[in-house]
């Protein structure tokens, strides 16, 4: 299949990333910090129990669901102040959860496919995490980023993928939308009137009827093959 594409939203975690070691070596981080400044939380609240307890601070404030950074200093204030330990460890404490994580691995394709795709068309991120770009040295290859947390309300919103396409001054049918999610990047994005393309690294099997991705590759580096043969048929017809 071929078309036009003038630009390309592009998820972040479990696209350019594996999000779970992040987290994990995030939370083992986060919890030996607590073990030396705050023991009596971090005896209250080992990691599966802090684990445990930002998914119940998420359940109690859905309104938060677009903000993954007030759920984890909401958890941490929760914690300490639980296990009797002085609340203003906090801002310490996120400050070493975050640090580690925007500590990620990219996918050994990612860069340069990274790259190649922002040499063609303009690249924006579009992500319901809160990665920092600019921490990770990767800002560079993208026009802007647009986190769920900045914007109000998360993928599968249709909104956020408009503000995408209008910060972009293009129609939702002229970008391109790159995600691993099947519900919150690619049905929300083809919902929202954008075209996809469905990153399947795991070979998973396509679960729905009803809504289909444009495009399904197993590496970014496929993308890139594709938007260069793309571009040179455009040229030679």
């Amino acid at each position: 299949m071929s078309f036009p594409v003038r630009a390309i939203t592009l998820d972040l975690d479990d696209t350019l990333w594996p999000i779970a070691p992040v987290i994990g070596r995030a939370e083992a981080r986060l919890d030996a910090w607590l073990r030396e400044h705050a023991p009596g939380t971090a005896a209250r609240w080992p990691i599966e129990a802090m684990r445990e307890l930002r998914e119940r601070m998420a359940q109690e404030h859905p309104h938060l669901a677009h903000d993954y950074t007030e759920q984890r200093r909401l958890s941490l204030l929760h914690a300490l102040r639980e296990a009797g330990d002085d609340e203003a460890h906090a801002k310490g404490a996120f400050d070493v959860f975050f640090d580690a994580r925007n500590e990620v691995e990219c996918y050994a394709d990612s860069i340069a496919a990274l790259q190649r795709l922002a040499a063609r068309v303009p690249v924006a991120a579009l992500t319901n995490g809160n990665a920092d770009l600019q921490r990770i040295g990767l800002a560079p290859h993208f026009t802007f980023v647009l986190g769920a947390r900045e914007h109000g309300m998360p993928k599968p919103s249709p909104c956020i993928f408009h503000a995408a396409c209008e910060r972009l001054q293009l129609a939702p049918g002229e970008v391109l939308h790159v995600g691993d999610d099947i519900e919150l990047d690619i049905v929300g994005a083809a919902q929202a009137g954008l075209r996809t393309c469905w990153i399947n690294r795991r070979d998973e099997r396509w679960p729905r009827e009803d809504v289909q991705p444009d495009l399904e590759f197993d590496t970014l580096v496929a993308l890139a093959d594709w938007l260069d043969r793309a571009r040179a048929d455009t040229i030679a017809a």
